[in-house]
C-alpha cells in the first residue's frame, strides 16, 4: 500500500454559456435591491444557455482542451455526472464520446444524485485508477440549472461544465483517504420527470445542507481523516456563493471554534471567484471553486484542501485532497478567465425567451439558431434524436 502512487486530478478544465444575465437585469425587472443579490447570496450574473447549448456541448467544450493537452491513450472510462439529464436511457457522455472521437474501447456511463454526482464520479475513477494506475478516467461534470421565472430561486440559475482527467501521479490535486459520507432522505430539491423546472424548498434546503456538513465531517472524523486546522482553504458546493459561508460558520461552530471572519474569509474567498459570476452550475459548482482556488492562490504546494460536495436530497460526501507541488504550471487561468469573459450580456426580454425555449414532442424536425461560436452546438432535434455538430 504504501508503494502506491498518488491518484488524483492531473488536469481540471471548464466551459460554461454564450450568454450571461447580469443580477441588475434581473433586479430591474422584478424591484429588488441589487444588494440582495449582491451581498445577501453572494451573485453578481448568471450564465444563460442559448437554444443549441446544453449539458453535452458544454461537456464536450470542457474535455476537449483536456485531450487536446494529454491525447486519449489510456483513458478507457468516462463518468458523466449531471442532473439535467437530456435522457432517461442514453448517457450525454456517449455523445461526448463521439464529439471528441474518442476509441470505442471505452466504458461510458452517466451518474445522477442532485449536485454531489461529480463527487462519486471522482471517487470512482480513483478507485478505477488505484485497480490499474495506468488508467486514465475522464470526469465530466455539466448543468443546466432553471427555476421558474419570477420564483425565489431564479436568482441562483446558472450552467457550466467541469472537466477532470483523473490518473496517478496527479499534477494538480492528489485525493487522499478516508471520505465523511452522510445520506439522508429529504425533500429539499427535486425535479420530477413531467417538469423542466426544479421544484425547491429553500429554508428545508438550507438545513438539510448544514446537516449534512455536520453529518459528513462526523463521519470523516471518524474514518481517521484530518484536524481542521490543517486545511489551507475549503471547497464547498455553491448553491449560491453565500451558502459556502453559511456551511463553514456552520462546521467550525460544530467543531467548537467559533467563527472568526478572518479565518473564514481565509478559507474560502477564492474559492467563489467563479461561482459568483457563472451562478449554480450543480454537479460542477465545487470543482469550479476548486478552479478558482488553484488559479488564484500561489502557496498551496503540498497543502490539503477540504472539499463538501452536497447533493439535495441527499447525499454529502467530505474529502480531502493534497496540492501537488508545481501545480501552477499546469493551469488554465486565461482560458479560464477567457471562458468567463467571452459571454454576451443579454436583456431580460432575450433571457425570458431562451429559459421558455423548449423543443416540441411531436418528433419533427427542430433546427436551432446557430446562437453560438463555441466548437460544438446542438443543431436539431429530428425524429426525436439530438443532432450534434462539431464546428
Amino acid at each position: 500500500m504504501a508503494n502506491e502512487p498518488a491518484v488524483g486530478i492531473h488536469d481540471l478544465s471548464f466551459a460554461t454559456t454564450e450568454f450571461v444575465l447580469p443580477h441588475t437585469v434581473l433586479a430591474e425587472h422584478n424591484g429588488t435591491d441589487i444588494g440582495k443579490y449582491h451581498h445577501g447570496i453572494g451573485q453578481w450574473s448568471m450564465s444563460v444557455a442559448a437554444a443549441d447549448e446544453d449539458i453535452v456541448t458544454m461537456g464536450a467544450a470542457a474535455a476537449a482542451p483536456l485531450v487536446r493537452r494529454h491525447g486519449s491513450d489510456g483513458i478507457r472510462t468516462i463518468l458523466f455526472a449531471t442532473e439535467s439529464s437530456i435522457d432517461q436511457a442514453k448517457s450525454a457522455g456517449i455523445y461526448v464520446h463521439s464529439l471528441l472521437g474518442l476509441d470505442s474501447a471505452t466504458r461510458v456511463v452517466e451518474l445522477k444524485q442532485a449536485c454531489y454526482g461529480a463527487t462519486a464520479a471522482l471517487q470512482f475513477a480513483v478507485g478505477l485508477v488505484r485497480r490499474d494506475p495506468g488508467q486514465r478516467v475522464l470526469v465530466i461534470a455539466s448543468d443546466v440549472s432553471k427555476y421558474e421565472l419570477d420564483s425565489p430561486g431564479e436568482a441562483t440559475q446558472g450552467a457550466a461544465a467541469v472537466a477532470l482527467l483523473v490518473g496517478a501521479d496527479p499534477a494538480l490535486v492528489r485525493v487522499e483517504e478516508p471520505s465523511g459520507v452522510f445520506t439522508a432522505d429529504v425533500m429539499d430539491f427535486w425535479r420530477p420527470n413531467y417538469r423542466e423546472a426544479a421544484l425547491v424548498d429553500g429554508q428545508e434546503s438550507i438545513g438539510a445542507y448544514l446537516l449534512a456538513v455536520q453529518g459528513s465531517w462526523k463521519d470523516y472524523t471518524e474514518q481517521g481523516g484530518r484536524t481542521l486546522d490543517e486545511f489551507a482553504a475549503f471547497c464547498y458546493h455553491q448553491p449560491f456563493t453565500k451558502m459556502a459561508y453559511k456551511a463553514h460558520r456552520h462546521l467550525l461552530n460544530y467543531c467548537g471554534h467559533g467563527v472568526d471572519e478572518d479565518r473564514v474569509s481565509r478559507d474560502l474567498g477564492p474559492t467563489t471567484a467563479y461561482n459568483s459570476v457563472i451562478g449554480n452550475s450543480y454537479t460542477a459548482s465545487v470543482y469550479l471553486a476548486l478552479a478558482a482556488l488553484l488559479d488564484q492562490r500561489d502557496d498551496l504546494d503540498d497543502r490539503p484542501v477540504g472539499f463538501l460536495s452536497y447533493g439535495s436530497g441527499s447525499v454529502a460526501e467530505f474529502f480531502a485532497g493534497t496540492v501537488a507541488p508545481g501545480y501552477r504550471d499546469h493551469l488554465r487561468t486565461t482560458a479560464h478567465r477567457d471562458a468567463i469573459d467571452r459571454r454576451k450580456p443579454v436583456d431580460y426580454v432575450r433571457y425570458r425567451a431562451l429559459h421558455e425555449h423548449s423543443f416540441p414532442t411531436d418528433g419533427g424536425d427542430h433546427p436551432t439558431l446557430a446562437d453560438t461560436t463555441g466548437p460544438f452546438r446542438l443543431a436539431a432535434l429530428r425524429g426525436h434524436k439530438r443532432i450534434y455538430e462539431t464546428r
